[in-house]
């Protein structure tokens, strides 16, 4: 290949007259074998221009991505898709790694991440040697090797950072080879403080960080071994930085060498300390090792780390970052006696001039709201970015502190009860005692001395500042008023006060944030205090289009939820002013976020126009028994909406569907064939609503059937991911229900084949296989002979048996994994049609014996689930009217904090172990667990058969039980053979049906042998039976 010819074509890249001609050159070269090399060569070449060798890196990187993995024909294809050639790969693998060596910095972030990508794809089973390169490197005494390779050693860490321990095995072979010799490294160069030096120390963190962020290898860091890393945290938080730092602007400071050590070396001791290093609040393989941490390091550390804070305390810098991980160590600390012992002198001090101080309003903030109101309102309630500032931490740790610890909670109020009191106090420290009592709002409001205090407290000293002549104060008293807006107020005037300030300051006021914090605390105290309701509701017009006014102008996604809440309280008033509300929501506000030019880069927008969407939902949804309005509101979102977003119109069709929402349906496949399975998820009530809400409608079209079938089988067809095949599985169900009798005999083989081929092909999750089930025992109850002639008319590559044996021995397999309501019920009657079929396959003769003791685990599953929904909504009102019990979480400071929910799977599992035998009764157990009480989120798409007056399984079992003994007596009778004599336990069901080898029984296990035929009345027979069925599962559940 020629090297200069690709120069050339990468050069013509850079300039814009000849980008065309390039790329073409460049899309026509690169399936020649030897490309991918030469690009590496030109990169490595100091003699080529470097925005050429930049040009080259970004293509590589690119071609690697793409075409290094392995890949396959797609289904019906015969032609493979590109690869790079093997000897290619061969060549990059022998050199990427000294290219990073060699490589400027710019050209290494490229580089690095085809490591990444080789790494993942071929270590350790095509190229071993790479842990023979890096190695190579670090254990030369050549230190311009160092970082390159450190670099390199990053990604093959990264590779299994968050991998399970057992498929961490490569990586930690590869670590014995590599860890003594970085943290050798690493103690030579703790003393040297240049740029280089600092360079490679902090590579070295990042890959320590990065090889225990997940899993601790303790097989690999024993206790010697810590103890020299600790040593190396250590001496790397308690060493000055540089006096020269201070000249560079503070704004960067963070982002210099010797602060981004100590971030990392914090990043590793928080992590240490709160995933491995806290007794009782870890799992049991660590529980020594936690145990050992405490004891050894914990104190030590935490005594740098108060030396840290205190730098701070005394205005010497510390960067945010350091200063937020350092107050995380503290908050983990409080939870044990040995390092609280430490903390308790200093914590009052730490409270009043480390945390208080943070909470406080500063000059950045001051200068935001100025040159930036928006950028102020943004900044504030940016979830995304919150989790890494030093005040989010200072909560935490004050929230923490004043909950377990004595007497911080006393003293803290007590402090800032005294800065509100002082009428000579600077505002800004107001701020700061508001901020700190509201950040304790909730342990104020179940503590009853504090309780009774809080609305006094509220009309001395926030109600006065929401009319306050600083912006930042009249901010934070609405915000106040939304952390308590769950106060029982014994003033009705104080409430109406309340209501009436806020309302003012959202309508009133000039400053946008404090708008926001006005809506926010409005819709909060609507919601919580009933009277506050019957305040508002004169006012509601105005308050609406005042909040549509705030969210057009700050574009911020919490007032979406303030305009959704509030909607929902006043649904009738919102009739008069719902087609104005989203005519303002879609027309100008929506339109104007799509239309922004940062909307596909900005995060931010996205989640905005998604809050927009699920708005409009709910005015749509408030709005569907309001026909009139509903007409205005379908021509709005028709109009308007872009095709990106149609999927979220089907509150349009929940209960009637227009003539325009099915014309909807082309460009909803339109959208599909566009964005393909990226929005199916989304589009599936829509769908649902199709087929469920105007199935006539529906099936008058051969083309809407059509229309849903195509989408659905190439979402199951094509590598869509298991959540859209598991929608579009469901829907295919649906359809098949809710057209049972209605004549689509014609679609239901081609409905089930799509199912069985998704589930022949190897499914991981239960939830999908179980729907693909689904499909085929709903064909089976819409039509069975129907079925049966389908499966046995059905051929599938690489499958050794009969897809109608493959189907019946996957469901007996599987009739455990049908969970939820609609699931089990629809499994229950597919095995009583299975019973009846009149031929029956051989592959149903097999396991005849498995069938009523599944239906009857299904039954028990049914009731259990009923019964614990019933079991739990009293709870549920009970935990709701704790909230006047004086609650108290205090440690004393001789205890730890223990997590008792681990200490109860420690404890359980280790009664396991020992009790050795009694595993099928914890299996037991299990099934009844967690998902066996949890409906499956599927559910939500209903289905004629969970109607009021759909099937009832109980009636369907025993009716078919009832035909079977009455048309087929000679294969009755041969069951009856094998039954047992006595009414099996839950116990012992579940263990025939977990074996499902045993045949030993069947129908007289639900006690119908006593129920004979020769009744004189058949149908109070039937009656009887269903009784009887019932009451045996109630027994069956009391057992």
């Amino acid at each position: 290949m020629d090297p200069n010819r690709i120069i050339q074509a990468l050069k013509g890249t850079i300039d814009p007259n000849l980008r065309i001609a390039a790329e073409n050159e460049l899309n026509q070269s690169y399936k020649i074998i030897n490309f991918a090399p030469t690009l590496l060569q030109i990169i490595m070449s100091e003699q080529v221009e470097f925005p050429v060798r930049q040009a080259a890196a970004i293509y590589l990187k690119n071609m690697v991505s793409q075409y290094w993995q392995d890949r396959e024909p797609c289904v019906g294809e015969v032609v493979f898709p590109f690869n790079i050639h093997e000897n290619d790969r061969q060549q990059i693998r022998d050199h990427i790694v000294e290219a990073i060596i060699r490589s400027p910095e710019s050209l290494r972030a490229q580089l690095t991440v085809c490591l990444r990508i080789i790494i993942k794809h071929d270590f350790p089973g095509r190229w071993t040697a790479v842990v023979d390169k890096i190695s190579l490197y670090l254990q030369s005494q050549n230190t311009s090797g160092w970082y390159g390779s450190l670099l390199a050693l990053y990604q093959l860490v990264k590779t299994y950072e968050y991998r399970k321990a057992d498929e961490r095995q490569p990586l930690l072979a590869a670590m014995q080879i590599f860890l003594p010799r970085i943290q050798q490294l690493i103690s030579q160069l703790l003393v040297d403080g240049t740029i280089f030096s600092v360079l490679v120390q902090k590579q070295i963190l990042k890959v320590f960080h990065a090889l225990v962020q997940y899993s601790l290898p303790l097989q690999l860091i024993c206790n010697t071994v810590m103890t020299q890393w600790m040593e190396v945290f250590r001496s790397t938080m308690d060493r000055d930085v540089p006096a020269e730092t201070l000249e560079v602007d503070e704004d960067d400071r963070p982002e210099l060498a010797w602060w981004k050590c100590k971030k990392w070396a914090m990043r590793i001791l928080t992590r240490l300390f709160e995933r491995y290093g806290s007794p009782g609040n870890v799992t049991q393989d660590y529980s020594e090792f936690a145990d050992f941490f405490l004891k050894t390091y914990a104190v030590g550390i935490q005594q740098v780390l108060l030396k840290v804070v205190d730098q701070h305390r005394q205005r010497h810098y510390v960067t945010p970052r350091v200063l937020q991980l350092c107050l995380n160590y503290l908050s983990q600390s409080l939870s044990h006696s040995l390092t609280w012992k430490q903390i308790k002198p200093h914590m009052q001090t730490i409270c009043q001039e480390v945390i208080f101080p943070l909470m406080c309003y500063k000059d950045e903030d001051e200068r935001l709201w100025l040159e930036d109101p928006y950028e102020y309102v943004r900044m504030k309630f940016n979830l995304y970015d919150d989790h890494a500032l030093p005040v989010t931490a200072a909560q935490s740790l004050l929230c923490k502190a004043a909950r377990k610890r004595r007497q911080v909670l006393p003293q803290m109020m007590e402090f800032c009860h005294h800065t509100l009191m002082d009428p000579s106090a600077d505002p800004r420290r107001k701020d700061g005692a508001l901020h700190c009592i509201g950040v304790l709002a909730d342990l104020l409001l179940k503590k009853q001395a504090y309780r009774e205090q809080m609305e006094l407290m509220l009309q001395n000293y926030v109600f006065p500042l929401l009319n306050s002549p600083s912006c930042y104060l009249r901010a934070r008293s609405c915000w106040m008023l939304h952390c308590f807006s769950l106060l029982r107020f014994h003033d009705e005037v104080a409430l109406r006060n309340a209501v009436e300030l806020v309302k003012q300051d959202l309508l009133d006021d000039k400053e946008m944030p404090v708008k926001v914090e006005a809506a926010i605390a409005l819709q909060t105290l609507v919601s919580n205090q009933e009277q506050a309701k019957l305040y508002i509701r004169p006012y509601i017009r105005p308050v609406m289009q005042e909040l549509l006014h705030v969210i057009r102008k700050t574009e911020n996604d919490d007032l979406t939820n303030v305009i959704q809440k509030m909607i929902c309280v006043y649904n009738q008033e919102m009739a008069r002013i719902a087609w104005r509300c989203a005519q303002n929501l879609v027309s100008d506000i929506f339109t104007r976020v799509l239309q922004s030019e940062e909307y596909e880069e900005n995060e931010d927008k996205t989640v905005m126009a998604l809050g927009l969407l699920s708005t409009i939902d709910t005015i749509l949804t408030v709005m569907e028994d309001h026909k009139e309005v509903t007409q205005q509101l379908e021509g709005i979102c028709l109009q308007s909406f872009t095709r990106r977003f149609c999927p979220w119109r089907s509150a349009l069709t929940c209960q009637t569907i227009s003539p325009q929402m099915w014309q909807l349906l082309g460009v909803l496949y339109e959208v599909f064939q566009h964005d393909c399975f990226d929005y199916f998820t989304d589009m599936m009530p829509l769908l649902h609503n199709y087929v469920t809400v105007d199935t006539d409608m529906l099936l008058s079209n051969p083309k809407h059937l059509e229309v849903i079938y195509s989408m659905c089988k190439k979402v199951l067809t094509a590598d869509a991911g298991e959540d859209a095949e598991c929608h579009a599985a469901k829907l295919l169900e649906v359809i098949i229900l809710q057209c049972r009798g209605r004549g689509i005999d014609q679609v239901v083989p081609l409905f089930v084949e799509a199912a069985l081929e998704r589930l022949m092909r190897g499914v991981k999750s239960n939830e999908l296989r179980t729907i693909c089930l689904q499909v085929a025992i709903a064909a089976l109850y819409y039509n069975p002979a129907l079925l049966v002639h389908t499966m046995d008319n059905m051929q599938f590559p690489n499958s050794p048996q009969p897809v109608t044996t493959h189907f019946i021995n996957q469901w007996m397999n599987d009739t455990e994994f049908f969970l939820g309501l609609h699931d089990r019920k629809m499994c229950i009657i597919g095995l009583s049609v299975l019973m009846e079929l009149p031929s029956r396959p051989a592959a149903l003769q097999a396991v005849a014996g498995q069938i009523v003791p599944s239906i009857l685990l299904l039954f028990l599953g049914l009731k259990h689930l009923q019964t614990s929904r019933l079991i739990n909504k009293p709870h549920l009102l009970a935990h709701a009217g704790a909230q006047d019990e004086d609650q108290n979480e205090e440690i004393p400071s001789d205890e730890d904090e223990v997590n008792e929910n681990r200490d109860a799977v420690h404890q359980r599992s280790s009664t396991t172990a020992g009790r050795g035998g009694d595993d099928e009764d914890d299996d037991e157990d299990d099934y009844w667990e967690d998902d066996g009480f949890e409906g499956t989120p599927l559910e939500e798409y209903s289905t004629s058969l969970d109607y009021d007056n759909g099937e009832d399984e109980y009636e369907f079992f025993t009716c078919a039980l009832l035909r079977i003994q009455t048309a087929d007596t000679a294969w009755y009778q041969s069951e009856e053979e094998r039954r047992l004599h006595r009414s099996l336990s839950s116990r012992e069901v579940f263990a025939v049906s977990q074996t499902k080898k045993k045949d030993q029984t069947s129908c007289s296990d639900l006690n119908l042998v006593s129920l004979q035929s020769t009744d004189s009345d058949p149908f109070r027979f039937k009656a009887c039976q269903q009784k009887q069925v019932r009451q045996d599962c109630e027994q069956e559940l009391t057992c």
